[in-house]
């Protein structure tokens, strides 16, 4: 072959290193933090997981939709700088969706603060603790304490100090973010120390759990508590408030996945097409490393930046929009990398039934039925930990660092289990892969339901890695094992697109629901026990199918090329 500057390999594999390494940091920007920023909007847990569950399926089936014409007309650039170019402005859409409940104002900076958590609970008790001085009437208007914007409580003449503390608890009950939506707030005043101090009062702010949906029927109905007695507007303007939170945020996360999801596809058909067109598709599979060092350095440095940008950039409303502008920088960087990523000129043709006859050759197979099956299983109770860990994090104290940082854990382990990769594989099976994916995903979950402090969940993150990496090598090693010639990647896509984004997206709608009407304990509880039960099923039937493998000319091939060969 003359030399031809289109076909450098050395160069392309730079090119495509740098936009992985871009494309896991545009990635981690935004996508760990995205339920926790819904959740600061002021959406409880069903509504967080319908739009999560859209966002999976609009990327299950909206990308190969969008490559297959891109590769047709030869518009793959022109879909990946348009993919990244509107990207940026969907994802800032999601700083303008207004909170639920416009009385509630977060407070990030690091001023006078005695609230030290005012977020929405879930099946946890917090305390919080803050202080209310009653000024006279001559005095300035309201302080702001901590997160939350308390007005001065004036006692009218004639009027007993239990019914100040009866208008103070009306004001919270409809003032404290996830009043309406998740919990009921206590009052517990403390009137030890007052002696000396007759205007100051300290109270106790308790949450409990109680029915996550605002229209509830439970105690935690905003109609049955006490702060809307006597004002029957004050729950429709809630109810009204938070109807416009959630259409705008669904209406954006769509927008924004529609735009976004081709990327990926689009980028890794490109790569592996002009590599193959070299035969140096050897290489290809070395490229995920680098977008897994970009997830694990964006995801600490974004949620390193939050806690320093937030308080200059967003004087009210959710913590978070750092994490959107963050990701609209980023992908301007990819975009510029964009233009140099190779793609090849020369379009092998490939027949357009590929995804059709993928699924036929998976029916046909019931080992590859008995994955797939497993498969979705898996994205239904990984999304769970995706869309919900964070919360239960949240609630036990951790910061946005810490999460960060358990993600970041994670993501490194995978990198390193690439270096005992060999050796698993000549020790374990495909199916005592899957059996040890499996099992460490369960003890994951169990460990999840019981924690305790902020950084009880970073010791139990090494088991992440091994349940993602082990599983989808077994997938990789029967797809290759169990496929016909030229159909490897075509499969491979159909487990992790199609089975893989429609576990996630079943996962996101139901998990909200029992979120909703137990709690997380007890839904990665439920969980772990499906995983269990799952897991025994699948060893029990693994041994009674048909074992024989396909032999393939490549493997022949190279038995013959090999010294032990006869």
């Amino acid at each position: 072959m003359s030399a031809n500057p289109r076909w450098d390999i050395g160069r392309a594999l730079g090119v495509a290193k740098l936009f992985h390494l871009l494309c896991g940091v545009r990635e981690a920007c935004v996508t760990p933090f995205l339920t926790l920023y819904l959740r600061q909007l002021g959406l409880a847990a069903p509504w967080v997981g319908i739009l999560m569950g859209t966002k999976h399926l609009i990327a299950t089936f909206w990308a190969p939709v969008c490559a297959i014409p891109a590769k047709s007309y030869r518009k793959r650039r022109t879909l990946l700088i348009g993919s990244l170019l509107g990207s940026v402005g969907a994802s800032l859409l999601m700083v303008l969706v207004p909170l639920a409940d416009r009385k509630w104002v977060h407070l990030p900076c690091n001023g006078s603060s005695s609230v030290t958590s005012t977020d929405a609970l879930l099946g946890v008790t917090l305390p919080v603790n803050s202080t209310l001085v009653q000024e006279p009437a001559s005095s300035h208007p309201a302080k702001r304490t901590g997160e939350m914007e308390v007005p001065s409580f004036r006692k009218p003449p004639g009027e007993s100090d239990q019914e100040t503390f009866g208008n103070l608890h009306s004001y919270l009950a409809l003032s404290v973010e996830g009043a309406r939506t998740t919990s009921q707030v206590l009052l517990h005043p403390d009137t030890s120390g007052l002696k000396g101090h007759p205007w100051e009062v300290t109270f106790e702010v308790v949450k409990t759990a109680l029915p996550l949906l605002p229209a509830g029927k439970g105690p935690g109905n905003p109609a049955n508590l006490s702060g809307t007695q006597g004002n029957p507007w004050a729950f429709d303007l809630s109810l009204e408030g938070l109807r416009w939170t959630f259409i705008l945020s669904l209406g954006s996360v769509a927008f924004w996945e529609l735009l976004t999801a081709p990327l990926e596809q689009v980028a890794d058909d490109s790569l592996y097409e002009y590599l193959d067109f070299v035969d140096a598709t050897d290489q290809y599979r070395s490229l995920s490393v680098w977008r897994l060092l970009g997830m694990s350095a964006g995801v600490c440095g974004i949620a390193a930046l939050v806690g320093q940008l937030d308080c200059f950039l967003m004087t009210s409303g959710p913590r978070g929009v750092v994490h959107f502008y963050g990701y609209s920088v980023v992908s301007i960087l990819a975009l510029l990398v964009s233009i140099a990523f190779p793609i090849p000129i020369y379009q092998p043709w490939e027949p357009s039934y590929k995804s059709t006859k993928a699924l036929s050759i998976v029916g046909g197979d019931p080992r590859l039925i008995l994955l797939a099956s497993t498969i979705v299983l898996i994205g239904a109770i990984i999304s769970t930990v995706q869309n919900f860990l964070f919360w239960h994090m949240k609630d036990h104290g951790s910061s946005e660092l810490v999460m960060g940082f358990s993600v970041a854990l994670s993501l490194v382990g995978e990198i390193l289990l690439h270096l005992f990769k060999k050796t698993l594989f000549s020790k374990l099976s495909r199916a005592g892969l899957v059996g040890l994916g499996l099992g460490c995903l369960a003890g994951q979950l169990l460990y999840y339901s019981f924690l305790w402090s902020w950084w009880s969940v970073l010791p139990v993150q090494i088991l992440s890695a091994i349940s993602n990496s082990a599983l989808w090598w077994a997938v990789e090693a029967s797809v290759e094992d169990l496929t016909t010639p030229h159909m490897e990647r075509a499969l491979s896509a159909l487990f992790r697109g199609h089975f893989y984004g429609s576990g996630c997206s079943l996962g996101s709608f139901v998990g909200g629901f029992v979120v909703m009407r137990f709690s997380l304990a007890v839904l990665y509880q439920a969980c772990c026990v499906v995983l269990l039960l799952w897991l025994a099923f699948f060893l029990s039937i693994q041994w009674r199918l048909p074992q024989e493998q396909k032999v393939k000319y490549s493997k022949l091939l190279s038995m013959e090329l090999s010294d032990t060969s006869d």
